[in-house]
């Protein structure tokens, strides 16, 4: 048996999935609190008075559908903000906000680890793609070589989400010190920004430990089928 029916993949990634769950639902109920709190600025003004505090003049800030579907594109240079941030005057919005400024700075910055991820995109992309694909070919037709290729891609998933961690954790160091920087938020302001962008971070976390359990899974399944060639 291999992946979802197999009961060793359970042990290695159960965890991972569960606190994924958990993270989410989280990160649900600390936006929800926090966004009951009104806050003096809007998700879309906050991330422009960020923007214009640190010289930044060639980001755009538009709305995108899809719940906290948030992310600051650096291709194009444009903060996508979801419907319940971009025009909502919340301390939820604010902190998701600045968050995602906070990407818009490291990019201005030339932050590495920014520069690293972004290049590690298509890596990711073609790994997540077809890396267990092609080792489920090989592990069926007992091709070795199929297999460990498809490892090799896969780790660009892997690799991509260790990065992404640093990104992730910086934008919200960022995030927080700006707002309170700028004298956006009270004390009680910042406990709740703390707790949505803590549990937004946990979900990274969560993915990047279930991308390197499930790595582990398939390099076992891989070493087992060594030893019986």
């Amino acid at each position: 048996m291999i992946g979802l029916f197999d009961p060793l993949f359970w042990m290695l990634v159960g965890p991972a999935v569960l606190l994924g769950v958990i993270a989410q639902i989280w990160v649900r109920f600390a936006f929800a609190r926090a966004q009951r709190v009104v806050a003096p600025l809007s998700g879309a003004e906050t991330a422009e008075a960020i923007l214009r505090a640190a010289g930044i003049q060639d980001v755009d800030i538009r709305p995108v559908e899809g719940f906290l579907a948030d992310h600051y594109d650096p291709q194009n240079k444009v903060i996508r903000l979801s419907p319940e941030v971009f025009a909502s005057r919340s301390v939820a919005a604010m902190g998701i906000a600045a968050h995602e400024a906070g990407h818009a700075l490291q990019h201005a910055e030339r932050y590495a680890p920014l520069s690293i991820r972004n290049a590690a995109v298509g890596i990711a992309s073609l790994g997540s793609n077809s890396g267990i694909l092609l080792f489920i070919l090989g592990l069926i037709l007992s091709l070795p070589v199929l297999m460990w290729l498809g490892l090799v891609l896969f780790s660009g998933v892997v690799f991509f989400q260790l990065v992404n961690l640093p990104v992730e954790f910086n934008a919200s160091a960022r995030a927080k010190a700006l707002l309170a920087r700028m004298g956006l938020v009270d004390p009680r302001s910042q406990r709740l920004v703390n707790s949505v962008l803590t549990a937004a971070a946990l979900t990274y976390v969560a993915a990047t430990l279930q991308a390197v359990m499930t790595l582990v899974y398939y390099v076992m399944l891989a070493r087992g089928q060594d030893r019986e060639a």
